[in-house]
C-alpha cells in the first residue's frame, strides 16, 4: 500500500518563506503612478514659480500706485475744503491748485522781497527750541537736491575707503578744510557718509588725495543711498579733481 504524502512537504522552501513586504520580491509599482507623481510635482513647481513672478512684478506697481494715490489725496486735501465751501466739487482741482501754489511760492521766494520775507520766517523758526533742529536737518536735505546750489548743499559725490582697507563707502563732500600743523598745511575734505538713508550719518575728514570723485551727479548719489544700492551703475569712472578756493575753511593752527 503506497504511503500518503504530506501536502505541505511538496511546497518549495522559497515559497514557504516568501515575505510579501520584501521590496525585492514585491511586485513592481505601476508605471502610471510614478508618472502621475512627476506630473503633479512639475505642475506644483510651475504654478508656484509663476505666482511668485507675478508677485514680484505687481508689488512695485501696487506700491507706486498706492503712494501716488495717497499723495494726490493728501495734496488735494489742502484746497478741497475751500472749493467745497464755494460749492465746487471737482476731483483733482485741489491737487492742481496746490501745484500752482508751490510754483508761485518758488517764483516769489526767488525775488528780493520773497527772499527777505523767507529770511524773517526762517529767523523766527530757528529761535524755537525743538523745531529748529528738525528744520535745519530738513533744509540740509532739500538743499542737496535744490537746483539753486549754495554753500550748505552737497558739493560732490565721493567714494572713500571706510571703515577698513579694501572697503569703500559712498558719501557727499560738504566742504574743504585746510588743516594747519607744524609739519605743514594739509587739505582735507569734509565727507558726510549716511548711515541711515540721508538723515543720520558720520562726518569724516579725509585727505583730498584719498577721495575718489565718481562721475555722477548729486541726485544719482542720493538715489543710490536711498535705494540701498539697487540703482548702482555697473561701471563707475573717476573724474579729475577741481580745486575750489572759495570752499576751503582754514582751521586754527594745532600745536
Amino acid at each position: 500500500m503506497a504511503e500518503e504524502k504530506d501536502p505541505t512537504s511538496t511546497i518549495p522552501l522559497s515559497q514557504a518563506t516568501e515575505d510579501p513586504e520584501d521590496p525585492i520580491k514585491s511586485p513592481p509599482p505601476e508605471p502610471n503612478s510614478s508618472t502621475r507623481k512627476a506630473c503633479c510635482y512639475f505642475l506644483q513647481s510651475w504654478v508656484s514659480k509663476k505666482f511668485m513672478t507675478g508677485c514680484v512684478v505687481l508689488f512695485p506697481v501696487a506700491v507706486t500706485f498706492f503712494v501716488t494715490w495717497w499723495f494726490i489725496q493728501f495734496v488735494d486735501g489742502f484746497f478741497s475744503p475751500l472749493y467745497e465751501q464755494l460749492g465746487i466739487d471737482i476731483f483733482g482741482l485741489g491737487f492742481v491748485t496746490s501745484l500752482v501754489f508751490v510754483f508761485l511760492v518758488g517764483v516769489f521766494v526767488s525775488s528780493w522781497l520773497g527772499a527777505t520775507v523767507f529770511w524773517i520766517g526762517e529767523w523766527i523758526i530757528k529761535r524755537m527750541p525743538f523745531v529748529r533742529h528738525l528744520y535745519s536737518a530738513s533744509k540740509q536735505i532739500s538743499s542737496a537736491v535744490s537746483p539753486d546750489q549754495n554753500t550748505t548743499a552737497f558739493k560732490e559725490v565721493a567714494i572713500i575707503r571706510h571703515p577698513r582697507v579694501g572697503e569703500y563707502a559712498f558719501g557727499f563732500i560738504t566742504s574743504s578744510v585746510t588743516l594747519q600743523t607744524d609739519e605743514g598745511d594739509e587739505e582735507l575734505c569734509s565727507v558726510f557718509v549716511p548711515t541711515n538713508h540721508l538723515y543720520i550719518g558720520d562726518v569724516l575728514l579725509v585727505n583730498a588725495n584719498d577721495v575718489i570723485r565718481p562721475n555722477m551727479s548729486i541726485r544719482e548719489g542720493i538715489e543710490i543711498i536711498v535705494s540701498g544700492g539697487m540703482t548702482m551703475p555697473q561701471r563707475i569712472s573717476h573724474v579729475a579733481r577741481v580745486a575750489r578756493q572759495s570752499e576751503r575753511i582754514p582751521l586754527n593752527r594745532i600745536k
